[in-house]
């Protein structure tokens, strides 16, 4: 997305809720306790040189990575800080202190950034319209309370009245059948948005636990051609990135209306 925004020379600005500590060091005792990376960025990077459509993502891993592999690895932020120009603007926030801290430290020093610390789901609608009014929103919050899934759809919705024009993204977990409230969030916003992109990409099957089998992102104001290019790209993403459960894998992906 933020590619295709930047295929035009007017500036723009990209706005984060939750943006977390900014980048992460996999070697930590935490990050090698839960290996989730394995499942992830392992898999991707010994595959790169197939992947051509995501090169930008991959080559903000290797400028961090100056000896080579993925050890240190970017979040959000930093992949946006990587691919924006001199003349472009990031807005982050964060409330979790040690992680707003974190992130100040990791990228407070870059002039283009403004960091604040405060709820992020308030703080788009305090924050919106942004000048340049043109870039994009990404809203990945932890989804920790069931209540959150609708207080993101309501914080979502006011943002795109304030700002109507700004390319939303809105990041979803798909979780075992217990806890799946995805298709209620995106029935509260379907009712009231007339652009908007949805795919999902599943690596194992769903079941019954409270584990997560894979994700969504909801994205309104799409820019051009976006839908083709993942229609492209996930197939193929599923295929790496699936996870075998009793001698089988069941990657899933799809991509629809909202």
């Amino acid at each position: 997305m933020l590619k295709a925004l930047l295929a035009k020379p007017k500036p723009l600005v990209y706005v984060e809720s939750h943006a977390g500590a900014g980048r992460y060091d996999l070697g930590t005792e935490q990050a090698l306790k839960t290996a989730e990376y394995r499942l992830g960025i392992e898999r991707l990077w010994a595959r790169r040189d197939a992947f051509p459509a995501i090169s930008a993502y991959l080559g903000a891993i290797a400028a961090l990575n100056p000896d080579g592999g993925f050890a240190v690895y970017p979040g959000s932020p930093a992949l946006a800080a990587h691919l924006l120009r001199a003349e472009d603007r990031l807005i982050l926030m964060e409330l979790h202190p040690t992680e707003s801290q974190t992130l100040r430290r990791h990228l407070g020093g870059d002039p283009r950034i403004g960091i604040h610390r405060r709820d992020g789901l308030e703080g788009l609608t305090a924050l919106l319209p942004p000048k340049p009014a043109r870039g994009l929103v990404l809203i990945d919050p932890p989804y920790e309370q069931a209540s959150e899934y609708r207080r993101v759809a309501d914080a979502l919705l006011a943002a795109h009245a304030r700002w109507p024009t700004g390319v939303y993204a809105l990041w979803y977990p798909r979780l075992g059948l217990q806890r799946d409230r995805s298709a209620d969030l995106i029935g509260r916003i379907r009712g009231s948005v007339s652009d908007g992109l949805l795919c999902e990409l599943t690596v194992r099957r769903q079941v019954d636990d409270f584990g997560m089998h894979g994700s969504g992102m909801l994205i309104l104001n799409p820019p051009w051609r976006l839908k083709e290019q993942l229609a492209d790209l996930l197939p193929r993403l599923a295929e790496v990135l699936a996870i075998e459960e009793t001698g089988r894998s069941t990657p899933t992906w799809k991509i629809g209306t909202a």
